[in-house]
C-alpha cells in the first residue's frame, strides 16, 4: 500500500473531508504510538508502512519507550491532532486497524506485547477495539447491523 492509498483509506473511514486532517490524525497516532513503544518496535512497526509515513513513528519521535497509559494516550493524541479526545481515540483505532492489515502479524504482536492490556477502564485493549472485532470491515457490519451494504462494500 503506497502513501496516497494509505490516507485515502483513513480518510474515507474517518469521514475527514480533507487530506491536511487526515494526514494529522495519522501523524498524531503514529508519533505517540513511537514514543510509547521501544525504537526497535517502533522500526519494526514503521518498517511495512508507506515510506512517507513510516517517518513518523521513528524520525520525529525523539524518546522512544516512554511509559503512558490509555489515558494519557490519547490526550498527547488529541493534543496534536487539535480534536476533543472521544474523536482522537476513534482516529487512533481507525488507523491502527489499517496498519494491523499491512504489517506482519508477528510486528504487530510485538506492539500489543508493549501495550499492557487490563481489565480496567484505562488500559490499552480500547485501541485494538476495532482490531479485535475483526476489523474495519466486520466492525462496520456489526454497527450498520450486517446485511448488504450499499456503498463500499465492494472495496
Amino acid at each position: 500500500m503506497n502513501f496516497d492509498e494509505f490516507t485515502g483509506q483513513v480518510q474515507h473511514r474517518l469521514e475527514l473531508p480533507g487530506t491536511g486532517q487526515t494526514v494529522r490524525a495519522i501523524r498524531a497516532t503514529l508519533m505517540t504510538l513511537g514514543q510509547r513503544i521501544p525504537e526497535g518496535n517502533a522500526e519494526d512497526l514503521a518498517a511495512s508502512l508507506p515510506m512517507e509515513i513510516q517517518w513518523y513513528m521513528t524520525g520525529a519521535v525523539h524518546e522512544h519507550g516512554q511509559r503512558f497509559d490509555w489515558k494519557e494516550f490519547v490526550s498527547r493524541v488529541s493534543e496534536i491532532e487539535r480534536v476533543d479526545p472521544p474523536d482522537a481515540a476513534f482516529h487512533a483505532r481507525v488507523i491502527v486497524d489499517l496498519v494491523h492489515s499491512i504489517v506482519p502479524e508477528s510486528d504487530f504482536q510485538q506492539l500489543r506485547d508493549q501495550l499492557p492490556e487490563a481489565e480496567d477502564d484505562e488500559n490499552w485493549r480500547k485501541l485494538f477495539e476495532i482490531v479485535d472485532a475483526g476489523g474495519w470491515d466486520d466492525a462496520l457490519e456489526e454497527q450498520t447491523g450486517g446485511g448488504p451494504q450499499t456503498e463500499g462494500s465492494d472495496s
